[in-house]
C-alpha cells in the first residue's frame, strides 16, 4: 500500500529526487575522504615535521568540508520541500476520494478515523519520505563505502566488521519488532480519541442538558490514558534505539583501536590508517 501511494504521488518530483541522491552521494564520498586525509596528515606530515604538507592538506579538508556541508544542507532542503508537496498531494487525494464515498462507506470508516487518516497519517508518510531521503538513502552508500576503506586500508582488521555489523542489525531490528506492534496500536488510540472528542462535541448540548459531563469527563481519560500509555512506551522504545546504537558503535571504536594498537605495534599498520579503519564502522 505505501509503496504505491509513493510511487503514484512521488512521480512528478522525480527531479528533486535525483538531485537529493547526487548531493547525498556527494556528501558521503566527502564524509569517506576526510578520515584518508586526516591519515595522510599524520602519516606524511605529523610523523615528518613537514608543516606545509600539513597546511596543505588541512586546506584540501576544509574545502571538502565546505562541500559537505553545503551538499547536506541542500539535500535537507530538497527532501523537506518534496516530503511537504508529497503530504499536500496525498491529503487533497484523499479529501477528493472521501467526498466521493457513499453514506455506507462513510458509516463503514467512521469520520473520526477518516480524519485521522488526513491529517496524522499523512504526517508519519511525510516523515517516513523525509528520513528516507535524508537518512536511508546516505546509509548504504556509507556502509559500502566504509566497508571498502576499511579493506584498503587493512584487511586483517577488517574482520571487525564481520562481527560489528550483525549485532547492530540484530539490536535494531529487535527494537523494531517491538515497535511495529505498538505503532499500530497508537493508530487505533488516537481513532478512539477523535471518537470521543467528536461525540463529544457534537452532542455538547445533549451531555449538559442530562447532566453527563463526569460520565464523558472519563470516557475521555480512558481512551486519553490508553494513548499515553502507548505514547510512553513508543517513547521507551526509541529513546533506547540511539544509545544501543551508540553503544554498538562506540566498543567497536574501542575494538578497533585495541586490535589496532597491537598491529600498529607489530609495524603491520601505520599509525593514520587506524584512523581510517576507526572511522569505516
Amino acid at each position: 500500500m505505501l509503496i504505491n501511494l509513493l510511487r503514484v504521488h512521488l512521480k512528478p518530483y522525480w527531479g528533486m529526487i535525483s538531485a537529493i541522491v547526487a548531493l547525498q552521494l556527494v556528501q558521503t564520498l566527502a564524509t569517506l575522504y576526510l578520515p584518508n586525509m586526516n591519515a595522510d596528515i599524520i602519516d606524511n606530515g605529523v610523523a615528518v615535521g613537514d608543516t606545509g604538507h600539513i597546511v596543505r592538506v588541512g586546506g584540501l579538508m576544509l574545502v571538502v568540508t565546505l562541500v559537505q556541508i553545503t551538499a547536506a544542507i541542500c539535500a535537507v532542503y530538497l527532501a523537506a520541500k518534496t516530503a511537504m508537496g508529497l503530504g499536500r498531494d496525498v491529503r487533497t487525494s484523499v479529501f477528493t476520494r472521501v467526498q466521493k464515498f457513499s453514506a455506507r462507506e462513510l458509516a463503514h470508516f467512521g469520520a473520526p478515523s477518516l480524519i485521522t487518516r488526513n491529517t496524522n497519517d499523512v504526517q508519519q508518510v511525510q516523515m517516513v519520505v523525509l528520513l528516507s531521503f535524508t537518512i536511508m538513502i546516505m546509509a548504504p552508500i556509507m556502509l559500502v563505502g566504509g566497508v571498502i576503506m576499511a579493506l584498503r586500508q587493512d584487511v586483517t582488521l577488517s574482520w571487525l566488521l564481520v562481527v560489528i555489523i550483525p549485532v547492530l542489525v540484530i539490536s535494531v531490528l529487535l527494537i523494531a519488532r517491538k515497535l511495529g506492534p505498538l505503532f499500530k496500536q497508537m493508530q487505533l488510540r488516537i481513532d478512539r480519541v477523535n471518537t470521543v472528542l467528536r461525540e463529544q462535541i457534537t452532542g455538547i448540548r445533549v451531555v449538559r442538558a442530562f447532566v453527563r459531563d463526569e460520565h464523558e469527563n472519563e470516557r475521555f481519560d480512558v481512551a486519553n490514558s490508553e494513548l499515553t500509555r502507548t505514547s510512553i512506551s513508543i517513547g521507551r522504545l526509541m529513546s533506547l534505539l540511539f544509545p544501543t546504537v551508540m553503544l554498538v558503535m562506540n566498543v567497536s571504536s574501542v575494538a578497533v583501536l585495541w586490535f589496532g594498537g597491537k598491529r600498529i605495534d607489530a609495524a603491520a599498520l601505520q599509525i593514520g590508517s587506524l584512523g581510517v579503519t576507526r572511522s569505516a564502522p
